[in-house]
């Protein structure tokens, strides 16, 4: 089978773009993936057996409207070019677009006509992402129109994946047929989050390891200020991040204005098989996200990494955290309260047994919610559809 990844993203550090093209790769699929290029990295590469296409450069500052719409179209038309070229060489059986933007989907129109399947598959809900990101309201006309772009994306691809269940009800509700999609968590992949291989680090203070995207509606902020009340408290924390987004400025700025820069230390993104060494410092996992924004119904890939590292998690009270977890796997703070978070925080250094106690919990969780366990969810669409345009074939 011959397969391609279109996202905009960089393939190194996305866990779910590498996981689905890897999965292909092990079991002897020809795999493709078209992505953006990260500054100094090289056009054209390979990695576990996935040949990358690096189509364009991002700098993820994208605060206007404007600027973002400019890069997802330019985006939008060097991938439609290199997929009708490559699937004229080699026809694609399966290819998977990952949203954001939904629109991209419409890249692989030619590729479509000759008889490719479409997969649209949604990381994050476009209208309400975009509404978030640009503080656009619910009755503006854009945000009307993404309602719009999201229905006409999901009519025309052959299955639509969401990644969590309160997203794929407002999505067959408004824009796509419910036998036409289906729930894929971001589950980690065992093989790459394998903490026997990683021997835990010894800090001499308690450290905090948070990888994602540099923006306010991740809650890094609430972060960062519970690390303030802790250090006037005198518990010492520090919080290593490893990621970039729009909003690094300010939360670099913000850290300088506490006087906190030998408390928190940011870093650049990391490759995904990097991420279990990095995560083997961490003696606690947050993910803040801010119940204020779209954040509130989306799930973090973070806690599930975390779990399976024996990391013991604080989340906060969002309505998809506590949607998938209970308060035996980690431990809920109010969302955007930094007071609530740093209280966690340091009930956690002073009492070991009760993350310990998390740990062991959570282990039962993640011995079920894994790649391995549930990637036959993934491959059955796959191979359905696969099946269907190897029965027209034959037909004709």
């Amino acid at each position: 089978m011959h397969v391609c990844m279109v996202a905009y993203t960089f393939y190194e550090g996305d866990n779910r773009v590498r996981r689905y093209a890897e999965t292909f790769s092990a079991r002897g699929d020809t795999v493709d993936a078209i992505v953006l290029r990260q500054k100094g990295s090289e056009k054209m590469s390979e990695l576990n057996g996935v040949k990358i296409f690096k189509i364009q450069s991002r700098i993820s500052n994208e605060k206007g409207k404007l600027t973002y719409l400019f890069r997802l179209m330019k985006f939008l038309l060097h991938s439609m070019y290199l997929l009708t070229i490559n699937n004229i060489k080699k026809k694609y059986d399966i290819i998977h677009v990952h949203s954001v933007p939904d629109f991209e989907v419409f890249a692989t129109i030619f590729p479509k006509l000759m008889g490719s399947k479409i997969i649209l598959d949604i990381h994050d809900i476009v209208p309400e992402l975009f509404a978030s990101k640009f503080r656009v309201g619910q009755n503006a006309f854009l945000f009307k129109m993404l309602i719009i772009i999201e229905k006409i994306s999901a009519q025309f691809v052959d299955h639509v994946i969401v990644a969590n269940h309160i997203w794929y009800k407002k999505l067959i509700k408004r824009a796509v047929d419910q036998k036409k999609c289906t729930v894929v968590l971001n589950y980690p992949d065992v093989k790459i989050f394998n903490k026997s291989l990683y021997k835990k680090k010894q800090n001499t203070t308690t450290t905090i390891v948070y990888p994602g995207t540099l923006s306010r509606h991740q809650g890094l902020e609430t972060a960062i200020r519970a690390v303030d009340i802790l250090k006037r408290r005198s518990v010492n924390i520090d919080l290593k991040i490893y990621g970039k987004g729009t909003d690094e400025g300010y939360l670099k700025g913000l850290t300088v204005d506490l006087n906190l820069g030998e408390r928190i230390f940011f870093n650049d993104i990391v490759p995904i098989h990097q991420l279990p060494e990095l995560l083997r410092e961490a003696d606690i996992g947050v993910e803040p996200k801010s119940s204020r924004t779209f954040a509130n119904e989306a799930l973090s890939t973070k806690i599930f990494e975390y779990m399976i590292m024996d990391i013991p998690v604080i989340a906060a009270d969002t309505l998809a955290h506590k949607f998938y977890f209970t308060d035996k796997e980690i431990m809920f703070f109010e969302s955007d309260n930094y007071y609530k978070l740093a209280d966690c925080i340091e009930i956690l250094c002073k009492n070991s047994n009760i993350g310990l106690q998390m740990v062991k919990n959570s282990r039962k969780y993640i011995q079920e919610n894994n790649w391995q366990n549930k990637q036959y969810i993934y491959l059955d669409i796959i191979d359905s559809l696969h099946n269907q345009n190897y029965a027209g074939t034959q037909k004709k």
